[in-house]
């Protein structure tokens, strides 16, 4: 088996990691059951472009008992926790081409490892592989069946693809499903967030001014957070409907250039280019943090902020100091990655069981309906989405009413009014 890891040694520490997110997996967990008793899979080569960490692996475990043969490799050079990436060759036999820290090549010459694979379905976290896969290999492209999307940042560029006529395979959008963006991305983003921008600063987030660029459900989360951990948060929006929102839900909202000027900590959750750039890099007081929690490292314009700088230098792990020739110093952390990933160990595993079921089941789905489907983006089928949510909640020991007769009966008629 080919393989490229940091070192099997660290498999054991990393078994016994995977076996403790897997505890709070419950939903993935029945899944799974279900998969090695049916094998709804078997035949599927599966190649998967995620974050390889913990709750990646139990995911990666369920496509296997389903009978799909997995490729893996990462979705960003410093989400991989090496430990994980080592366990999954070593005890669950899965090719895994991933190293915490990996340079950009290296990154590419992972996803080229997968794709020679001759995936059926991809599985992506970015798009990376995708795009990959059409601009270099379209030897490829015809025995792929479908494949699934993560993130927002990938749907945008997937549903642009389609749009300009390119993409070559139906893809469904798991980061739409209302079980991963409401839970996933508000939650888990603002609560892995604070994480991991607190582990690499040890700073207080109470009584600090925290800046969160976009206000999406990602943004949403990260506010909330750092809002409960004491902060003053300001929030960024070029959207009037979500910048409105924003004030609804007691924020301050004013423009980057004026919260540059008082910010504390920042953090881009947008999904776009240069959201933090060199003008508002000079505005910053001496000693203001920076971070990303999107996707990709571009919403911090890391060049620009090179060309006004005097010194650079790593002041602790996963925190560089930019002495400006302003003489302040801007900290930016994770190397603009990102930060729950890059500094800490991404979402909770119990968030992550509900993303991670909705991309075993749109796997599943696209095995039965891929060959059917148009060459576009497709949502999840909402009888996925509301099956993970009533496991969910099964797991958690809740029950809910269900409608009367009667009830269904006014519901789907026109007749009675008042």
């Amino acid at each position: 088996m080919e393989y490229h890891v940091k070192s099997l040694d660290l498999a054991e520490k990393g078994r016994l990691r995977i076996e403790w997110a897997a505890m709070s997996m419950p939903v993935l967990k029945k899944i799974k059951e279900r998969f090695e008793r049916e094998r709804p899979l078997e035949g599927i080569v599966l190649g998967a472009c995620l974050h390889v960490t913990t709750e990646t692996a139990a995911l990666v475990q369920t496509l296997k008992a389903g009978g799909a043969k997995v490729f893996l490799c990462a979705s960003n050079p410093l989400s991989t926790q090496d430990d994980v990436a080592a366990s999954l060759v070593k005890h669950d036999e899965i090719p895994v081409f991933a190293i915490k820290g990996e340079d950009n090549d290296t990154y590419y010459d992972h996803l080229r490892a997968v794709l020679d694979a001759k995936p059926t379905i991809t599985m992506d976290d970015g798009a990376d592989l995708v795009s990959t896969l059409h601009k270099e290999r379209p030897d490829v492209l015809d025995s792929v069946i479908g494949g699934t999307e993560e993130t927002t940042t990938g749907v945008i560029r997937l549903k642009a693809m389609a749009e300009d006529g390119v993409l070559k395979y139906p893809i469904i959008a798991v980061n739409d499903a209302n079980t991963k963006h409401l839970f996933d991305n508000r939650y888990g983003t603002g609560q892995s967030t604070l994480d991991g921008i607190i582990r690499a600063t040890n700073r207080l987030i109470a009584g600090s001014i925290f800046v969160v660029c976009g206000y999406g459900w990602c943004g949403r989360g990260v506010a909330m957070r750092a809002k409960g951990l004491g902060a003053r948060v300001i929030v960024t929006e070029v959207d009037p409907l979500k910048a409105l929102e924003a004030v609804m839900d007691g924020f301050d909202v004013m423009p980057l250039a004026e919260a540059s000027e008082i910010g504390d900590f920042f953090c881009t959750v947008t999904g776009d280019i240069h959201v933090i750039r060199k003008e508002h890099f000079l505005r910053m007081k001496d000693g203001a943090i920076v971070a990303n929690s999107g996707h990709f490292n571009v919403e911090l314009d890391l060049e620009g902020l090179e060309t006004v700088t005097k010194k650079r230098r790593t002041i602790r792990d996963y925190v560089e100091e930019y002495l400006l020739e302003n003489e302040r110093r801007i900290y930016v952390l994770g190397e603009g990655r990102l930060v729950n990933l890059a500094a800490a160990e991404g979402h909770p595993s119990s968030v992550m069981d509900m993303s991670f079921a909705n991309q075993a089941l749109a796997a599943e789905y696209m095995v039965g309906k891929g060959k059917a489907l148009e060459k576009k983006v497709y949502g999840v089928p909402e009888e996925i989405d509301k099956e993970i949510a009533r496991l969910k909640l099964e797991s958690m020991g809740i029950r809910i009413d269900s409608l009367t007769e009667e009830q269904e009966k006014y519901l789907s008629s026109w007749e009675m009014g008042t």
